[in-house]
């Protein structure tokens, strides 16, 4: 057997081990929903393709090739921050493997190598091919058009392996980030250290490069694209093995009791169990950490810059910050616990007292986001109303939607492990679907309000509606309780499966 056919055999087993995921039916039903967003931004895509091409048609100081390479940092940047919500974190099934006669790095290069093959990244093609059939095939003919597509594909490959390699680091180290920071401030230094003009001609060369069949251009495409591969194969197969073979520096940390939380009885030794989880794991402590750096960078977006100065974009910037604690944390309520669900379910009345306990903790952590955006009331971008309501509505009513993932969460999330657990394999599109759908139908919502009624009548509303599901958090709650109760055996079963 060839290395070929063993990635090919290997790239099967993984598709059979999704089909045989606790969440198979459950992502069925999630996927179609996934298809129906997918529509959408293929529909956005052909329109920005359209304007872009009307642009570029008109333009006489500059080729249609070279306008559209000219967008390429933009276009990349915003790739790899999307991937961060779409694309899964770098995983390895490499357990049952271990002790097999193949080749060592045979499980790594089929994970790469399958990224890079992936459908999702050819869906910008939907931007490019129309835009070069509009502008550049009539321009400059059939071949230096498909030279053009070509090293779009190129750019987009070797993207996703800057993001693979970007998300592994930052999976084992927060401080990880500086490098992406700082990689990107030196690309985009051509504009703010000079102008615009030296910016876009700098890059608009790759696209002369790529169109009109430069191969020095696609030897260096090519030569980055081998190098990502070998570097991403040594550093995921280090961390990979490194995590199976449980080599991990441990210091003694001195942790507090947490005494005063022993007078809310039961509902406060799982306050404690919550924190101390945060304090000791190290994924739901980077989890935790990663939540609290972006609300402050919004925070600091929304404060000192002009950018989100607008009604939708303050509004979409507000809801997303205060939404972040509970997208990273309440969306994925019980995975955690699926580590001791047994332990858990030996008293079930526990149970109850374990989701107040998450929800009183997530609600208390609004706190932060509204303090850090003070200064925006300051600067009179924000209304005292506007962040209260926005504060009460995030806590009443998109927690209340996050809390009954508890029904429907039956993945074991692991407390350590990233590499090679399976939880990190298997993909719970529904929660992603859910995710979605809590960062933007109240800003929908909103909107809307915001055009019927005046903006004190708007945020009136969202306080009211806000403050009656906090009050009646016992009654919903109890609520979930009850419908999780129900169905505590398959997901008992599926937790223990997916450990």
């Amino acid at each position: 057997m060839n290395r070929i056919e063993l990635i090919r055999l290997l790239r099967s087993h993984i598709k059979l081990a999704e089909k045989r995921s606790a969440a198979y039916e459950q992502n069925r039903t999630a996927k179609v929903l996934m298809y129906v967003m997918s529509g959408f931004v293929v529909v956005y895509l052909i329109f920005l393709a359209i304007m872009f091409a009307m642009i570029a048609n008109d333009s006489s100081t500059t080729t249609a090739y070279e306008f559209m390479y000219s967008l390429a940092p933009f276009i990349l940047a915003f790739d790899f921050v999307f991937r961060f919500m779409a694309q899964q974190t770098p995983a390895q099934l490499i357990k049952p493997y271990i002790l097999q006669p193949i080749p060592k790095h045979a499980c790594v290069e089929s994970f790469i190598v399958t990224a890079m093959i992936n459908p999702n990244n050819f869906l910008w093609m939907f931007l490019f091919v129309p835009y070069a059939i509009m502008s550049v095939l009539f321009s400059v003919g059939f071949w230096p058009t498909v030279g053009f597509l070509f090293g779009w594909v190129l750019l987009i490959i070797i993207n996703s392996q800057w993001y693979m390699l970007v998300r592994t680091l930052i999976n084992d180290r927060i401080w990880w980030w500086i490098i992406p920071i700082v990689v990107y401030a030196a690309v985009f230094s051509p504009w703010y250290l000079g102008r615009f003009s030296t910016f876009a001609d700098l890059y608009g060369r790759i696209g002369e490069g790529t169109t009109l069949g430069n191969p020095l251009t696609y030897l260096c495409l090519f030569g980055i694209l081998v190098a990502f591969f070998f570097i991403n194969r040594s550093i995921q197969f280090h961390y990979v093995y490194a995590e199976l073979a449980a080599v991990e520096k441990t210091t003694m940390r001195k942790v507090s009791q947490f005494r005063y939380l022993e007078r809310f009885g039961e509902v406060g030794e799982y306050l404690k169990l919550e924190i101390k989880s945060i304090i000791r794991n190290k994924n739901m402590r980077k989890q935790f950490i990663f939540a609290v750096g972006i609300v402050t960078a919004f925070s600091l977006l929304l404060s000192f810059t002009s950018i989100y100065d607008d009604s939708y974009n303050s509004n979409f910037l507000a809801f997303y910050n205060f939404a972040i604690f509970g997208l990273m944390g309440l969306s994925r309520v019980m995975c955690a616990e699926g580590n001791y669900i047994d332990g858990l379910m030996v008293h079930k009345e526990n149970i109850i007292s374990l989701l107040k306990a998450k929800y009183y903790f997530y609600v208390v952590m609004l706190l932060l986001p509204f303090l850090l955006m003070i200064p925006t009331i300051i600067q009179g971008k924000c209304t005292i109303l506007m962040l209260t309501s926005i504060f009460f509505f995030t806590a009443g009513v998109e927690y209340c939607i996050l809390m009954h993932m508890a029904i429907w969460n039956k993945q074991t999330i692991p407390l350590n492990e990233k590499f090679v657990s399976k939880g990190s394999v298997e993909t719970n599109y529904f929660q992603i679907i859910i995710n979605f759908a809590v960062l933007f139908v109240p800003v929908i919502v909103v909107m809307i309000l915001l055009s019927i009624f005046s903006p004190t009548i708007s945020y009136l509303i969202l306080l009211i509606t806000g403050i009656l599901l906090l009050l009646t958090n016992s009654i919903w709650i109890r609520f979930i309780y009850g419908k999780l109760m129900k169905r505590r055996y398959e997901n008992m079963e599926s937790f223990r499966a997916t450990r």
